[in-house]
């Protein structure tokens, strides 16, 4: 096993990541759409907001505490939707949901996940499920209600996704899942495709293809608001005109995405769609961020831009890679290190403060 320690940073925890893993899965992880534009633009976008801290303030004791749907979280910080994670480690999924729970954190589980929604609940994290729009309504409901009564307390419907984008490195390794990785939530028989490897092809994007209906509209998201009791989530947001519309059809809370740089190549930075979304929606609903988060001065960023939370994605994939539970919770420790240290030099004692922050880019930064 890798000595985590050893890493320091989430950057730290890439590097060992990237020794250890075969290079199509890694690939499979790492990469983004197209030529990767909008996937280094959320880097670019999170490296340009600049914090303007302030001083004597009183911050002996930083409180990382918020809460998410009426439920205690130690940071503002969830376990972003990841499918296939057995490809990383043998615990896959379950190694990563106890690590939340033991950072006190909610893990969102997948539709594409290796380890069964009720297993994953067992952990005792507070899980969250994800769904993609199918073309197969029934088992869409039956998909509902397993996280219902597995005990998941929200629901993150991923709305850009109603085909999947043009991932070059998977098209180029001719990359499909091996026989011992599945989509355990689905169908045996509707899994078939993710496996059939074959040369400049994705088979995990030709799966897709067959499951996902691209047909999703605000009728749909109706459709699913009657029929689950759960808290709704739509991940994958990034115009304010789609925001004040998700308000208006009773989504609980928006996930501002562009997917990791994974879908449109050339999509807005997820950072830099926030303040208008924000502004779009006001206090109607809870705004999180997902995409390009590394470190913990950027969720204080995105705390001070509006998001109420963040969703955290690779590096999570990365410490699971390192060293299973230990590794992601290595990942979390760190962020929530990292924050600590970051609202402290920035005056703030809490989040609210934290939420007042001041923020500006390098070109207009006071002299």
């Amino acid at each position: 096993m890798t000595d985590v320690a050893s890493a320091h940073s989430i950057a730290g925890l890439r590097r060992l990541a990237e020794q250890q893993l075969p290079t199509p899965v890694w690939d499979f992880i790492d990469g983004g759409s197209g030529d990767e534009v909008t996937l280094a633009a959320n880097r670019t976008a999170f490296d340009a907001v600049r914090l303007v801290p302030r001083v004597l303030v009183d911050v002996t004791q930083p409180d990382c505490r918020t809460t998410l749907f009426e439920r205690d979280v130690s940071m503002p910080v969830a376990v972003a939707p990841m499918a296939y994670q057995r490809l990383l480690h043998p615990d896959g999924e379950l190694a990563a949901a106890r690590a939340a729970a033991t950072a006190g954190i909610p893990f969102t589980a997948t539709m594409l996940s290796t380890v069964a929604v009720e297993e994953i609940a067992e952990t005792g994290a507070d899980t969250w499920f994800q769904l993609y729009w199918l073309r197969d309504r029934g088992l869409m409901l039956d998909l509902l209600h397993r996280a219902e009564y597995a005990g998941c307390s929200a629901l993150i419907l991923t709305v850009d996704v109603p085909e999947m984008g043009r991932r070059l490195r998977d098209i180029r390794n001719g990359f499909a899942l091996p026989d011992d990785i599945r989509a355990v939530q689905l169908p045996e028989a509707s899994t078939r495709l993710a496996h059939a490897g074959s040369a400049d092809n994705s088979a995990v994007a030709a799966h897709t293809s067959e499951l996902f209906d691209p047909g999703l509209d605000w009728a749909g998201l109706e459709w699913l608001r009657s029929n689950t009791r759960l808290p709704i989530m739509l991940k994958g947001v990034l115009d304010p005109r789609d925001a004040a519309l998700a308000v208006e059809h009773g989504v609980d809370s928006i996930v501002v995405s562009n997917h990791g740089g994974r879908q449109l190549d050339g999509a807005i930075p997820s950072i830099d769609a926030l303040p208008d979304i924000c502004a779009a929606v006001g206090d109607r609903c809870n705004v999180l961020l997902d995409s390009g988060i590394r470190s913990g001065t950027d969720v204080l960023r995105a705390l001070a831009l509006g998001a109420r939370a963040v969703l955290i994605g690779r590096p999570v994939l990365w410490g699971l890679a390192v060293a299973g539970e230990i590794g992601v919770s290595a990942t979390l420790s760190i962020l929530r290190a990292e924050l600590h240290t970051a609202l402290r030099l920035t005056g703030c004692p809490d989040l609210a403060a934290a939420a007042g922050l001041r923020h500006t880019k390098p070109e207009v930064l006071p002299r």
